[in-house]
């Protein structure tokens, strides 16, 4: 497992190229222009520091693959000069080191590698034209170069450089001009990537490979020493420089606005210097030996030349300020593209693209998939102009928790964030997510609230063959695990959860085909009156016995129906058939049906625009009355957000009774009897369980308390899951008079719950009469 690399700085290896620049310096003023093995090592050490900080760039990942690939390219290079320094020093020593055919082998080499880094570089239209400018551009000075080296420079060789020596120097120098033509065409690009100081810098390259060839060519043994000494510290300290640049760029946080014009004008005019230095050539050369008619024709040629030329800067520089307005449009749209527009983070689009590039490249990669917790429920309650805000603070602490180099946080879409790390290990990943949560569990300060935003942080690991959406999809599946674990904290994906979620999916599937095939049915869970023992309600309660696999509990498909949205039919079902049942045992009955059916609301139903025509029209269809519906919610479905308290409150101003299920379990029941219509209290199966023997002074002291309140404030209490006799003797001396669970009865089919209304009259006349 690989670790995610610190911080990216890159000083060190500057300093280090820089005190070998100094250092080779100080050697010659020393030794007197004389030069050793020793003298050449400062050379060595600069060209390793240079491919290090070149290195580095190329590594991160939240860089775009041209800048990436650039910066290797030119790490590349670097090596090449450091293999080259290395055999200087290892064969030829001091023994004529300016002459060794592996320096300018090595400088060769890295001038090749240097053009193949500036050829990943978008250089804007790619169409058959603009590539045969671009090759024009690049031939002109080529020749232009071959010439004044063939021809001029190489007439001034010592004469104890020889033949290959001259030819290989010519085409480094060569070379060198080639390059500053590649770099003015990167520079010119639109929009283009690499820093225009760092461009610059990597300038000082060629122009030195230009001018060692020059010296190394024309200068005597003494010169020739001190270049030798100066030339690859010069080459390898340009190079480390330019890198740091880059790398201090993209250390900021604001980047600063870079002036375009600066960094075209001066290489848009080398194809023009290349023309008029070969037209002065030309002049020079042809003044030797011709007449004066001879002289005038060739002068005009040039000065036509010259013209065109020119004409062409003046076409060039309209070209430039029409094309700016575009340029800058198409940045910021491409930008746009890459970006989330709120939060100034990558967004999905960009998420995903470094990601695949990362698994293309076989490197490791881990994601964090972040879910702000009830998120919904702000934008209900406060707006949403308010919940984007809160949006915004979340991503400023995600981009300040996030490692620059190697961390890439993201706005995927909505609450939804992410955090791409460079690395596999568990470990770290784990500790990632913990920070992260961390982070987020501070109150945010918006506007004039101070809020609480937590989350829950799915971690998945890019294993070998995963694409970017099997990692995404695994990074989801363990968000909702999170989630269906308590919220606010995290889970790393097993491959087990992908085999629940088919599951869940199968099982969904089946439940629809259940909802169209009529599998689904009602039992019914009896309400007793604790003191005269009647029946007076009754819990409708949903079952599914699958053709193949039997019965299914509700505990496995009910979460299900919730995850899916299959809940708004399935208690669309469960609503009419309640309702469609009381009013028949009404009518075969009579006097001793029960009065009220009690029907369970998920708060996705509660959501739904729908829902309130959808009760009015099962009450109308069945001919029951409001008072004849009992809907019961918890207390999470209360707090879900504004649609829900609404939708509550015109059911109870329809004449629909509203029971609080599970009452006591959640955090801010009390506060909930304030806000929302009320009309039962439903004690939740935890507080009676062991109540009979009193040890747990704790549950009686709850279970009292709610008998207490419903008594205050005129609601009726229900006491849950009374399992034994004393339970209930317990519950009826602590005032309660609803109560339900197995040793009242358990639910019943229709026609045995029917039975036992009929049942329990005889008894309620008997204890009247008595």
């Amino acid at each position: 497992m690989s670790r995610p690399p610190g911080r990216v700085s890159g000083l060190v290896p500057l300093a280090v190229a820089v005190a070998s620049l100094i250092a080779s310096a100080l050697w010659l003023v020393v030794h007197e222009g004389d030069i050793s093995a020793s003298g050449l090592l400062p050379g060595v050490l600069a060209c390793l520091a240079a491919a290090q900080l070149c290195r580095r760039i190329g590594a991160q990942i939240v860089l775009s693959r041209p800048i990436r690939g650039f910066w290797r390219r030119h790490s590349h290079a670097a090596f090449c000069l450091f293999l080259s320094s290395i055999l200087v020093v290892a064969v030829y020593g001091a023994r004529q080191p300016a002459l060794s055919p592996y320096l300018f082998a090595g400088l060769v080499l890295a001038v090749v590698m240097s053009m193949l880094g500036f050829l990943n570089l978008p250089l804007g239209d790619r169409s058959l034209l603009n590539v045969l400018r671009i090759l024009l551009d690049g031939l002109t000075v080529a020749v232009a170069g071959a010439l004044i080296f063939f021809a001029v420079v190489v007439d001034f060789a010592a004469p104890d450089v020889t033949a290959g020596i001259r030819t290989g120097m010519s085409l480094v120098g060569t070379g060198g001009l080639i390059a500053l033509v590649v770099i003015g065409r990167a520079a010119a690009a639109p929009a283009g990537p690499i820093d225009a100081v760092a461009l610059r810098l990597l300038t000082i390259a060629p122009l030195s490979g230009v001018l060692i060839a020059v010296l190394e060519i024309m200068g005597d043994e003494y010169i020739r020493n001190v270049v030798a000494a100066l030339a690859l510290p010069v080459v390898g300290t340009a190079i480390g420089a330019a890198a740091y640049r880059q790398i201090w760029v993209l250390g900021r946080t604001t980047p600063e606005p870079e002036s375009e014009a600066p960094r075209r004008s001066f290489f848009n005019l080398l194809p023009v210097l290349a023309v008029s230095s070969t037209a002065g050539l030309l002049v020079v050369l042809s003044a030797r030996e011709m007449t004066w008619s001879q002289r005038m024709v060739i002068i005009g040629a040039v000065l036509i030349a010259g013209f065109v030329v020119l004409r062409q800067l003046t076409g060039l520089y309209e070209n430039r300020r029409l094309l700016g307005g575009i340029r800058d449009k198409q940045a910021e749209l491409e930008h746009l593209a890459m970006h989330d527009s709120l939060t100034g983070l990558a967004n999905r689009a960009r998420f995903g693209q470094i990601l695949a590039e990362r698994l293309e490249a076989h490197l490791p990669a881990a994601v964090l998939l972040i879910d702000v917790d009830d998120f919904k429920t702000v934008n209900d309650s406060m707006g949403h102009a308010l919940g984007d805000q809160l949006l915004y603070e979340v991503a400023q602490r995600l981009r300040h928790s996030s490692r620059a180099a190697t961390d890439l946080p993201a706005r995927l879409g909505g609450d939804e964030f992410a955090v791409l790390l460079s690395g596999d290990d568990a470990g770290y990943a784990e500790q990632a997510a913990g920070r992260i949560l961390e982070v987020l569990s501070a109150p945010f300060r918006v506007g004039e609230h101070q809020l609480l935003a937590q989350a829950s942080v799915g971690v998945a690991l890019a294993g070998p063959g995963d694409s970017a959406d099997e990692v995404l999809r695994n990074a989801d599946i363990a968000m909702y695990a999170a989630k269906d674990a308590g919220k606010a904290s995290w889970i790393r994906y097993e491959p087990r959860m992908r085999a629940d979620l088919v599951n869940h999916a199968r099982l969904g599937s089946e439940l629809h085909n259940a909802l169209i095939r009529h599998e689904l049915f009602l039992l019914y869970q009896p309400v007793f009156d604790l003191t005269t023992g009647r029946m007076s309600g009754a819990e409708a309660l949903v079952r599914w016995r699958h053709p193949d696999r039997g019965f299914i509990s509700p505990v496995d498909f009910i979460p299900v129906a919730e995850r899916s949205g299959l809940i708004v039919p399935l208690g669309k079902f469960v609503l009419r058939e309640a309702c469609t049942q009381l009013a028949r045992w009404q009518a075969e009955l009579g006097p001793a049906a029960i009065r009220s059916i009690n029907v369970n609301v998920a708060a996705r139903q509660l959501r739904d625009a729908g829902f309130v025509d959808e009760v009015w029209a099962a009450l109308r269809d069945s001919g029951l009355q409001p008072g004849n519906l009992v809907l019961e919610v918890t207390e999470s479905s209360v707090l879900d957000g504004r649609r829900v308290r609404e939708t509550l409150e015109a059911l109870h101003a329809m004449g629909i009774s509203l029971a609080l299920d599970d009452f006591g379990t959640g955090q801010s029941s009390l506060s909930l009897l304030r806000a929302f219509p009320v009309d039962v209290l439903k004690l939740d199966k935890s507080f009676v369980d062991g109540i009979s023997e009193g040890a747990d002074r704790g549950r009686l002291a709850v279970a009292a308390a709610v008998a207490q309140l419903a008594e205050y404030l005129g609601l009726s209490a229900v006491a849950e899951g009374i399992e034994t006799e004393a339970q209930a003797n317990r519950l009826r001396e602590m005032g309660y008079r609803l109560g339900q669970g197995f040793h009242l009865a358990r639910p019943l089919p229709p026609d045995e719950a029917a039975a036992l209304m009929v049942a329990t009259v005889p008894a309620l006349d008997q204890a009247t009469l008595t």
